[in-house]
């Protein structure tokens, strides 16, 4: 098999996003433009991505800074062949290199892989009938069917503009094919720009086959030139990952209410009800249920677990049959074991809940460590900030905490302990004992200083 360059076009500057972010860092289902086509890039397994990049350079470079990627300045925008230019001392002279658009994120990897095996000795074009081809160079073929030449909308005549099959600039070819095409392009054209579509010419005059491939599916090579564009490939692409979620047997209650912004793996018999939004990494157990209006990101939750509606989980694990929300919040670093039940207006940050503990109503539990079967009751709140430096509460298994409770961290309440409702707790409250705190009066202290951070 001989080697694979691929050259992503990803410099232009999006004037129609009327928008300070680069184009291709617009997002699409959680991640940017351009990280779709590298994503697909990858896929077919090359030996070296380029990309050529422009406007906002440094900013599109930085989000990319994990991948391996070479990476190529198009300081100033004249036409695809002369970003293609730029990246030709990078080419090796003995691969086959596939040119991609960093703004096509749906692009297909079966089709590129197509592209590719068929521009072995070829020039080989990936190419659309568009029932409106306005804009888009026209695929200029003689009567016997084959391509000569791609003309340019501005530059094409009347009955060439009637033309639907169109360039989608997506293109493979040897890189002892490409490179001296390269250095004959000319700008000679309305535009005054070095097209990359002038090859085919060469191709032709050369001697070299071009090969039309046509692509089926229109959103495989859709562009995103405008907000509009980019509102409806993100609406295709969430219609794709439900309807693969649908085929994996996931129940949804409605499979265009339904936002995936990273990636979702459902077991069995999992069931997501409206409007709800998974991002980063998730994983959904057999027997999940997701009720509606549920934000949900980078969380694994284990089989049987019920998520009630409006509930809010970040970088969470919940054990096995859970009772979880509505109106719940999981922050990052909590983690529930089996069998908790978290409930309306409670929100845990940083905390660890064991088997069988029940926090129902109207608490904060933060920084916390929380053992088997305890109870915490209505407008508890563990204290964990004195205003400059947090500190952690840990209530150990079968301890009862009453409603309106505040505990003061650092503390730790006693195995089997029971916090009387109303108390405000300051220091450890011992096992199998019951621990109550009255005021009897209030009190003002003059000239007190809040707590300093401490240092590390």
């Amino acid at each position: 098999m001989s080697l694979l360059n691929i050259v992503i076009l990803a410099a232009g500057k999006g004037t129609r996003m009327h928008s300070d972010t680069p184009k291709v860092l617009h997002v699409v289902g959680g991640r940017p433009i351009l990280g779709h086509v590298i994503d697909t890039a990858k896929a077919l397994n090359p030996q070296k991505i380029i990309v050529v990049y422009g406007f906002g350079g440094e900013q599109v470079k930085d989000a990319f800074r994990q991948e391996a990627i070479t990476w190529v300045n198009q300081a100033e925008q004249k036409g695809t062949g002369h970003a293609v230019q730029q990246a030709a001392p990078y080419l090796d002279e003995d691969a086959t290199t596939l040119i991609l658009l960093g703004d096509v994120p749906l692009a297909d990897v079966a089709m590129c892989q197509q592209l590719v095996t068929s521009a072995s000795n070829n020039l080989a074009l990936l190419t659309f009938n568009k029932a409106d081809p306005a804009g888009y160079g026209r695929i200029i073929r003689n009567k016997n069917g084959h391509v000569q030449a791609i003309i340019e909308h501005k530059d094409a005549s009347e009955s060439q503009r009637a033309i639907k099959e169109v360039n989608t600039g997506m293109m493979a070819m040897p890189n002892r094919l490409l490179k001296p095409w390269l250095t004959r392009l000319g700008n000679q054209n309305a535009q005054g720009e070095f097209y990359l579509t002038d090859i085919v010419e060469f191709s032709v005059q050369d001697g070299v086959e071009v090969v039309a491939e046509i692509a089926e599916d229109e959103w495989s090579v859709t562009g995103i030139n405008a907000k509009t564009d980019l509102m409806q490939i993100e609406r295709v692409y969430q219609s794709r990952i439900a309807n693969q979620l649908l085929q994996w047997g996931t129940t949804l209650k409605d499979a265009s209410r339904i936002d995936v912004r990273g990636k979702l793996v459902c077991g069995r018999d999992v069931l997501i009800d409206v409007n709800c939004v998974f991002e980063g990494n998730v994983t959904l157990g057999d027997r999940v249920m997701i009720g509606a209006n549920c934000v949900i990101k980078n969380a694994k939750i284990a089989a049987d677990t019920q998520i009630a509606a409006f509930t809010h989980i970040d970088d969470a694990t919940i054990g096995e049959n859970n009772r979880i929300g509505p109106f719940t919040r999981l922050r990052p670093g909590t983690t529930l074991a089996a069998d908790t039940h978290v409930g309306n207006f409670v929100e845990l940050k940083n905390a660890q809940v064991d088997i069988g503990t029940k926090i129902n109503h109207l608490s904060y539990v933060g920084d916390s460590t929380v053992g088997k079967n305890v109870n915490i009751g209505a407008g508890t709140i563990t204290c964990n900030y004195d205003g400059a430096n947090k500190f952690r509460t840990v209530i150990e298994d079968d301890a009862f905490v009453g409603s309106d409770t505040q505990l003061i961290a650092p503390v730790t309440i006693g195995k089997g302990a029971t916090i009387a409702a109303g108390s405000t707790i300051t220091r450890n409250a011992p096992a199998d004992a019951l621990t109550l705190c009255r005021a009897k009066e209030q009190k003002s202290i003059a000239g007190w200083k809040r707590p300093q951070k401490l240092k590390k």
